[in-house]
């Protein structure tokens, strides 16, 4: 008997250590969701002497052919199309203006202060693509995921300074709630259940963004005076940037091309 009590005294230190190990690892990994937002400590800007940069975004040369994609596998989207569904990688409008760019401003705005997002940003899943491809939030706003498909989808965003999360979502659940806490262009997000799936999604730590639409433009408003830099991003084509001075109250206006032969590496 002293022996069996002796063994089972050392199985149940044993899965207290196994259990406190695993408590601690948990811990250690915090949420997204809970992390502040940028900028929490400053001055607001001044409305007074803000300024705006707009600009356009085009493709110097032929865009690449879309491709259309094959959801033969998953009928219940497939029917959904009137016509085949196609590849997002390139999206080009009238005068070779570029859809899905994530234009922002890079310079310092550590003395100002950004008030949170009032709503959260949406992606959707239907016909068993995202919607929208691109798009972009403040670090530690809220994402909301829909899926509006009678098919479980799941979303995969898969960072390099962001914490990788991996969630199903079966047709009808409750929207999927998360954030990113750090600075990232552009997280990459995939669905495992359908591999033709996927989209982008910018992170910024201030509310100098916007993504272009389909005549390839952006606005991008409140802006402190001072002297930035005018960076676009595109899945395809990358990085792109160019100075601009705003002075007070001032609007400027920054038109940038990408080489349709150039993509990234």
């Amino acid at each position: 008997m002293k022996g069996k009590s002796l063994i089972f005294a050392g199985a149940s230190v044993a899965l207290a250590i196994v259990m406190i190990s695993c408590g601690n690892k948990q811990s250690t990994e915090t949420p997204a969701a809970n992390a502040p937002a940028a900028n929490s400590a400053g001055k607001p800007v001044d409305p007074s002497t803000a300024g705006t940069v707009t600009g356009t975004i085009k493709l110097d040369g032929a865009a690449p052919k879309m491709k259309v994609i094959n959801m033969a596998a998953e009928p219940s989207c497939n029917k959904q199309h009137t016509e085949p569904a196609m590849t997002e990688d390139v999206v080009t409008g009238p005068g070779g203006t570029l859809q899905n760019v994530i234009v922002y401003l890079k310079g310092d705005f550590s003395q100002y202060s950004f008030p949170p997002a009032a709503a959260p940003t949406t992606i959707d899943q239907k016909g068993c693509q995202y919607h929208p491809h691109v798009l972009a939030l403040m670090t530690g706003a809220p994402l909301q995921v829909t899926n509006s498909d009678p098919t479980t989808h799941n979303i995969h965003p898969v960072p390099k300074n962001n914490r990788e999360w991996n969630e199903s979502q079966p047709p009808g659940a409750t929207p999927i709630n998360q954030s990113f806490a750090r600075e990232e262009i552009a997280v990459p997000v995939k669905c495992n259940v359908h591999p033709w799936m996927k989209a982008y999604i910018g992170v910024l730590a201030t509310p100098y963004f916007e993504v272009t639409g389909k005549d390839g433009s952006f606005t991008i408003k409140n802006v402190p005076p001072g002297t930035y830099t005018v960076s676009a991003w595109h899945e395809l084509y990358g990085s792109s940037e160019q100075p601009v001075t705003i002075g007070p109250s001032e609007s400027k206006s920054v038109n940038m091309t990408f080489k349709a032969n150039a993509p990234a590496d």
